[in-house]
């Protein structure tokens, strides 16, 4: 089983602007994505729907590493 991590920024700024955000959620995005892709300076972008948020697709972003967890928001504008 991985070891997920998260940066500073989601810990002071994520959270703190989303305190709704579980980071469980965070962790079954990376784990089960509908849909990931490389994302510029070396991260990555993976997204999915979170039942608890009434099917709404979260986006989370990680480092190069996909363990540890960057930013994460609901992507209203998502098309797969």
């Amino acid at each position: 089983m991985k070891e997920y991590k998260f940066t500073d920024y989601f810990e002071n700024e994520v959270l703190r602007k989303r305190p709704y955000i579980k980071k469980v959620w965070c962790i079954r995005v990376v784990e089960n994505p509908m849909k990931s892709e490389p994302q510029e300076h070396n991260r990555y972008r993976f997204w999915a729907a979170i039942e608890e948020l009434k099917g709404r697709i979260l986006r989370v972003v990680t480092l190069e590493d996909k363990t540890t967890i960057h930013n994460a928001f609901p992507d209203r504008g998502f098309k797969l």
